[in-house]
């Protein structure tokens, strides 16, 4: 079976405010958007946003987000978290720190409570260097 894409649809309360968070934040750009829809692009990376309650969503599960975290890996960290967090005034539910398991690292939460993980890798401990595995 050949996959073309695979990509997370979040369900939000305000499409348009959660779509222009990660436009904002992270620089995607629209490929598709209507007022219960959003598509967005980040290079080869895509992401869309969807009215929680639109008639496309079965019933039943028309709910918002809840648990979901969204990983955002980068090459400097440390300048993502001082443009987002210095420069826009976002605040962190979890601070810049450093892991153990190979991460550098903060949380904020982004719209209608998902939590986006700025995240750049750094070399695990050697506790963890061995649950690694490939290249």
């Amino acid at each position: 079976m050949p996959v073309t894409s695979f990509y997370p649809v979040l369900m939000s309360g305000d499409v348009a405010a959660a779509a222009s968070f990660y436009r904002t934040a992270f620089g995607f750009e629209t490929t598709f958007e209507c007022d219960w829809y959003v598509s967005l692009r980040l290079g080869s990376f895509e992401l869309a946003i969807l009215a929680h309650d639109h008639a496309t969503v079965p019933e039943g599960y028309r709910a918002m987000p809840r648990g979901v975290i969204v990983n955002v890996e980068v090459d400097d960290v440390d300048a993502v978290h001082a443009r987002l967090v210095g420069d826009t005034g976002l605040d962190p539910v979890l601070p810049l720190r450093d892991e153990d398991f190979g991460q550098r690292h903060f949380i904020v939460a982004g719209p209608d409570d998902v939590l986006v993980d700025v995240i750049q890798p750094i070399e695990p401990t050697a506790e963890y260097a061995q649950a690694y595995t490939g290249s």
